[in-house]
């Protein structure tokens, strides 16, 4: 079996490890090197042979953007697939990785079956795939089967966004947040609550209330429903800041889950979600956070 090298870009270990597990329990034989940030990919980059590059986003030093606008000007990476794996789904950021070339985009959090298809897609397309389809264990899903919305979704199918000629037309965040369930208003009944927040996982959002925050985790109340959180999932804590009403995107998974109430019918559960970023700006602003008690704007009246 031909040799299939993949690098796996991200800050946070726990989201390296996820993507690494997914690859080798689908992709057997799969040769994966990782980097910390965009820095030490491109050192990386620079003496080895790369096949497929997932990379997060936002990282310290040099972030998957500046990465790979630095890959498309390199000869030997013009035309290498680049899958940007990040909490950034919003239309605007989906547009600038296209216009930097991307080959595909998953949005944090994931499934294993959102990775595998994408990985599958983007080594298809390279001519890379039937060197690993033949030591499969398990079926892989289809590479057009997914139900996604597509770039055109997201774009309107406009002419302004500018695509490279050797870039497959990329999908847009597999992740989109649905309806949230329960509704902002009824988690801020949460018995404790404080700050608001939403809760992004693979399955769909929640919204929640902040009971404690600190740089390591944050103790979020929510309503007991569905999709009902799993411990070690993967998620995304959203936390609007500012007049502007940017949103910081904080990634990490669930270290507890537990009934709120001492009864086994709990209307509500308190979730640990343990921080995985090592992006300074985000610990920053975490810092400001707790300092402050959490901005004004997160806070339940009367709270």
């Amino acid at each position: 079996m031909g040799k299939v090298n993949v690098l796996v870009v991200d800050d946070a270990s726990f989201i390296r490890d996820l993507v690494k597990k997914g690859l080798r329990d689908n992709f057997p034989g799969i040769q994966i090197e990782e980097a910390i940030n965009g820095r030490k990919a491109q050192q990386l980059l620079a003496r080895a042979s790369i096949d497929l590059i997932l990379c997060d986003w936002e990282m310290p030093e040099m972030s998957g953007l500046e990465l790979l606008t630095w890959c498309r000007e390199q000869d030997n990476l013009k035309t290498t697939p680049f899958i940007m794996v990040t909490s950034r789904g919003d239309k605007e950021n989906v547009i600038q990785a296209i216009q930097a070339g991307v080959s595909d985009y998953i949005g944090k959090p994931f499934s294993n079956d959102q990775l595998v298809t994408k990985v599958k897609k983007a080594l298809s397309r390279s001519g890379k795939l039937e060197a690993l389809m033949s030591s499969s264990p398990v079926k892989l899903p289809n590479a057009g089967g997914f139900a996604n919305d597509s770039l055109a979704a997201l774009t309107g199918g406009k002419a302004e966004v500018v695509r490279p000629a050797a870039a497959p037309t990329p999908a847009a965040p597999v992740a989109k947040p649905a309806t949230p369930t329960p509704s902002a208003k009824a988690a801020s009944q949460a018995p404790g609550g404080r700050g608001q927040a939403q809760l992004r996982l693979p399955e769909g959002v929640l919204a929640c209330v902040i009971k404690a925050l600190s740089l390591k985790d944050a103790q979020l109340v929510v309503r007991r429903g569905e999709p009902l959180p799993q411990v070690l999932e993967s998620a995304v804590l959203d936390l609007e800041q500012g007049e502007g009403g940017e949103v910081a995107r904080l990634n990490g998974y669930l270290h507890s889950v537990a009934a709120l109430e001492p009864k086994p019918d709990s209307e509500w559960l308190q979730l640990t979600f343990r921080f995985v970023d090592g992006d300074p700006q985000k610990l920053d602003y975490l810092s400001r956070l707790i300092a402050r008690g959490t901005a004004q704007k997160h806070f339940v009246p009367g709270a």
